[in-house]
């Protein structure tokens, strides 16, 4: 498994494919594997990295260096230099388009496009910020996702209409439930405070390519609703992809559609 060292910490990823680059940034609680059907069909014809944020997946805990999403871009072209890549698209969904705009404000010549996926770069509507704070205060002193969060953290991420036995739910329910208190407390308390505590950056949305940007969002995003691609979208003036059936992970609820829109998108790119 390929780790770069970043800020003394390593950073884990994944590197499939040979072609034009195309970097999958992913969810908050969630690691590289939940792009597995992008993966799997844009390696193909495109080399694919998709990294696991700190904390998350095989990737070490937060560096002590990290205080905002600014920083996570920033070793997100660490990664990029040390892997000699010049230019990729850049595929963010959630936090990982939150950091994604970041980047492509502060090296926009290393982009050739830019999907935003389930994400908003304004920032969190406080009782919203409220609400998720408290939730992290719960894990950072359990040292646990509990039961009971688990009964409220889960469903945020999928459809309200979503089968709670299925695989796709269970397995990330399990994967939650199986974090150990170490890696809550050192990485994933603090990521979800810089997620949710992030300033503003829509009043920047202006400054981004309008000609090689899209904005998606599952038609069912409760987190992140359509709204609100829709206001980035008009910031940036580029067009918007609904994802039907699909919540917040919209690429995993409807992998098909995802994924056909994105290799449409790449074939304009490259």
């Amino acid at each position: 498994m390929p780790f770069v060292i970043v800020d003394g910490q390593p950073l884990h990823y994944i590197d499939q494919g040979s072609g034009p680059t195309v970097l999958l940034a992913g969810s908050y609680l969630w690691d590289q594997a939940m792009w597995a059907p992008q993966i799997s069909a844009l390696s193909q014809q495109y080399r694919v990295l998709a990294l696991d944020l700190w904390g998350h997946g095989q990737s070490g805990k937060l560096p002590d260096s990290t205080t905002s999403l600014d920083d996570v871009a920033r070793q997100a072209l660490t990664l990029l230099d040390h892997l000699g890549i010049d230019q990729v698209t850049l595929v963010g969904l959630s936090v990982g388009g939150m950091w994604g705009v970041r980047l492509a404000l502060l090296a926009p010549q290393r982009l050739n496009g830019l999907v935003l996926m389930d994400t908003y770069v304004g920032v969190e509507p406080e009782p919203t910020r409220q609400y998720y704070f408290s939730l992290l205060k719960q894990i950072e002193d359990s040292g646990e996702v509990a039961a009971h969060l688990l009964d409220i953290v889960v469903p945020i991420f999928f459809r309200p209409g979503i089968d709670p036995q299925s695989a796709l739910y269970q397995d990330f329910r399990a994967s939650l439930a199986a974090l150990p208190a170490g890696r809550l407390r050192e990485s994933i308390v603090p990521m979800g405070r810089m997620t949710f505590g992030r300033d503003d950056q829509l009043a920047r949305l202006g400054e981004l390519n309008s000609e090689t940007t899209l904005v998606m969002c599952g038609d069912q995003d409760k987190p992140r609703p359509p709204s609100e691609a829709q206001e980035m979208a008009k910031l940036i003036g580029c067009p918007c992809v609904i994802v039907p059936e699909a919540g917040h992970i919209s690429n995993l609820e409807n992998p098909g559609f995802v994924t056909q829109t994105l290799l449409k998108f790449l074939a304009e790119r490259n």
